[in-house]
């Protein structure tokens, strides 16, 4: 009884503390990436280097391939060349501009595409 009792207020108190930090801007609802969205910026400032497919370029075949990464360790990266904790000054330029809506809209279009990643057990 006693259990069910404190579940049932920590829920409810969870859920207001949710609703007020929600109604106070303190965080945000999770959006879904929008891919499309992904695939326009990509092509302006990602695709001269990395290709529109993600696949790289002739031009620079040292350049990593974006498609079929996760989307976790390109957000992380890409977080990093912004904030300068990876260094690379053609990277740096191109992902500080970048929001956080463009971050996840390009990571999600590049985690769609087929590439030649593969999980190795």
């Amino acid at each position: 009884m006693f259990t069910t009792f404190f579940k049932t207020l920590f829920s409810q108190r969870a859920t207001a503390l949710l609703a007020a930090a929600l109604s106070a801007g303190l965080i945000a609802p999770a959006q879904a990436a929008d891919i499309a969205a992904g695939a326009d910026k990509a092509k302006q400032v990602c695709s001269a280097c990395h290709g529109l497919d993600g696949l790289g370029v002739a031009a620079f075949p040292d350049y990593p391939r974006l498609a079929g990464q996760h989307v976790e360790y390109l957000r992380q990266a890409l977080g990093q060349y912004q904030s300068g904790a990876r260094k690379n000054p053609i990277m740096g330029g191109m992902a500080k501009p970048l929001t956080v809506d463009e971050i996840d809209n390009v990571t999600a279009y590049f985690a769609s595409l087929p590439g030649p990643l593969k999980v190795i057990r």
